[in-house]
């Protein structure tokens, strides 16, 4: 392969590799598309005037979550450094994007599957808890 070749593989890997679930990436596109209604901390809200699967859908395409689940009418995508959550509001959607260090690490969002716990970000499994394999 030339040195030409080789260096436009390389720099192309690179920007692909750039844009892979990055979690400020999300709150970027976020922050483009939808309205922000509040700020408290590392959680941003925003209002989205489309039902809860067409928000989660357009995001997700935006940009590619790590995983996606849903349960009892939210639907959550998590990202290398946030955990976005939408749900059904009056006239469309809420999205509320947190940052993992909370309640993520503390097991909060386990219930959802092998992607949403700690220790075990990739749904590759490992360990085992409580309700495990039951």
């Amino acid at each position: 392969m030339s040195p030409a070749r080789r260096l436009a593989a390389l720099l192309l890997a690179a920007v692909l590799l750039a844009g892979c679930g990055s979690g400020t990436r999300v709150r970027d596109f976020l922050d483009d598309t939808y309205e922000r209604t509040s700020t408290v901390d590392d959680t941003w809200v925003y209002a989205s005037p489309d039902p809860v699967g067409t928000t989660t859908a357009a995001i997700a395409d935006a940009v590619r979550p790590a995983e996606r689940q849903a349960d009892g009418g939210n639907e959550y995508l998590r990202y290398d450094d946030d955990i976005v959550v939408v749900s059904a509001a009056a006239g469309g959607s809420t999205v509320r994007v947190e940052d993992l260090d909370g309640r993520y690490r503390s097991g909060f969002f386990a219930f959802l599957g092998p992607g949403f716990r700690p220790g075990s970000p990739a749904g590759t499994g490992g360990g085992g808890g409580p309700g495990d394999g039951k």
